[in-house]
């Protein structure tokens, strides 16, 4: 059985997180091994991530929080540490995370997740699997692509479980990523994650910012729908339902679905391919 997974990020008001409970129902249904919710900048939705993780949580749903270092101090996260224990939470998204806008990392005590994953594992030792991002195409922020495979690392002999990468539309990228981290001795499980393509506008602009190549031939294909929304989203299920299938055929462990907090796009290309 292939192992899927969700992602969610927290909700501005309070008809959205309405809207997001019903979208968990619909993923429930598939038996996630976990839903995982996104923490903002510097802690900036400490609030409604907890909010949104518990209630995953008390829908039988394993819940996994993303948990980012910078701006949060090393007392504000064994706080936050305690208080997923409590709740029952067995896994986290470790991550350095995204420097507050005009702030840098000078008043941070952890500056990287390679340090996060040291520090949760001194603080609670093996009580949470830790997921940590992994780059096929490169961290846009990274000098190279042998030093960014070199941070991999560090993250994985610091206690890493497992990694989910950034999302991708080049199989082959994800089989060099995970071709070059086996060959460094790296054998954890190493998770696509996947975005489905339903608006090109905002895909393009979100790709840009996160260093995720859309293909050429992808691009001018969307660029010709044009305003049809229709045939971008047919478009774009089986592009990323082909894409979705190669991976696991070739033996990817999972995938781990982007949804931007709906569940349609995913759950057609999981039906797809399941």
């Amino acid at each position: 059985m292939t192992n899927i997974s969700f992602e969610f990020f927290p909700t501005q008001t309070e008809s959205g997180t309405e809207k997001l409970l019903k979208v968990r129902d619909r993923l429930a249904q598939e038996n996630p091994e976990f839903i995982s919710v996104t923490y903002g900048a510097g802690g900036s939705t400490r609030d409604r991530t907890r909010a949104i993780v518990k209630a995953v949580q008390e829908s039988g749903v394993a819940a996994a929080p993303h948990l980012s270092c910078v701006g949060d101090s090393k007392a504000d996260l064994r706080e936050i540490l305690l208080d997923y224990k409590e709740m029952g939470i067995k896994r986290i998204v470790t991550l350095r995370g995204d420097l507050p806008s005009g702030t840098g990392m000078a008043n941070s005590e952890l500056r990287y997740a390679n340090e996060l994953v040291e520090f949760i594992r001194q603080e609670t030792g093996d009580h949470f699997t830790l997921e940590v991002a992994a780059y096929p195409e490169m961290h846009p922020q990274a000098d190279n692509f042998e030093n960014d495979l070199k941070n991999f690392e560090r993250k994985v002999k610091a206690g890493a479980d497992s990694a989910i990468t950034q999302y991708f539309f080049n199989a082959d990228s994800y089989f060099h990523f995970v071709e070059r981290v086996q060959a460094m001795g790296i054998q954890i499980p190493i998770i696509p994650g996947i975005m489905p393509i339903t608006n090109y506008s905002k895909l393009a602009r979100f790709s840009d910012a996160c260093g995720a190549e859309i293909p050429r031939w992808i691009r001018k294909q969307l660029e010709a729908y044009g305003d049809d929304q229709a045939s971008i989203m047919k478009f774009g299920e089986e592009v990323v339902s082909d894409l979705s299938r190669k991976l696991l055929e070739q033996g990817a462990p999972g995938i781990h679905f982007y949804t931007m907090n709906q569940a349609e796009a995913s759950l057609a290309i999981w039906n797809n391919i399941k």
